[in-house]
C-alpha cells in the first residue's frame, strides 16, 4: 500500500495526502490550534467508524436488512501522561431493520473490520452495542449519527 504522507504546513496546520485525496489536520486548541480542521485523533477514531459501517452495510444488505439510515456513533476519552485514546465504543444504529438474533453476528462482522482488528490487536477490548428499529423503539434513545 501507498503510504499515507503528514505534511506540516507554514499555517501550522498538518496535511495528510492519501493518494489523490488530502484531509487539513489542525492540532488541538492546548497546542496552539485555532480549529482549522479536525485534530489527528478525529480522523483515526472515524477511521473505526467507517470501517465498521461499511463492514456491517454489506453484512445487513445480504442478509436483506433495510441499511437506510445506518450510521455508526464512535466515543472515546483521552487519558494523560501517557496521552493516548481509550474507553473506545462503537454503537451501530439500523434504525430502519429489526435484527432480533442476529445481532451477535453484526457485532462479529464489525469487530471484523481491518481498522478494528487493528486497535482490538494493540490497545484492547472496544465495546460495542446494536441499537435496531425495535431497540429505538423501546427508547434506547435516537441514533446521533449524521442523516
Amino acid at each position: 500500500m501507498a503510504p499515507i504522507t503528514a505534511i506540516h504546513r507554514d499555517d501550522g496546520t498538518l496535511e495528510a495526502v492519501m493518494g489523490e485525496h488530502r484531509l487539513i489536520v489542525d492540532v488541538p486548541e492546548s497546542m496552539g490550534g485555532k480549529d482549522r480542521g479536525p485534530t489527528s485523533s478525529d480522523p483515526f477514531v472515524a477511521s473505526l467508524g467507517t470501517c465498521v459501517a461499511a463492514f456491517v452495510a454489506g453484512y445487513c444488505e445480504r442478509a436483506g436488512f433495510d441499511t437506510t439510515g445506518l450510521s455508526v456513533d464512535v466515543s472515546y476519552e483521552q487519558a494523560e501522561e501517557p496521552t493516548y485514546l481509550n474507553e473506545l465504543e462503537v454503537v451501530i444504529n439500523l434504525p430502519n431493520a429489526e435484527v432480533g438474533d442476529r445481532e451477535e453476528a453484526i457485532q462479529r462482522v464489525a469487530e471484523h473490520c481491518p481498522v478494528h482488528e487493528t486497535v482490538e490487536y494493540n490497545l484492547g477490548i472496544i465495546d460495542f452495542e446494536i441499537r435496531d428499529r425495535a431497540k429505538l423503539a423501546a427508547g434506547t434513545g435516537p441514533p446521533t449519527g449524521i442523516a
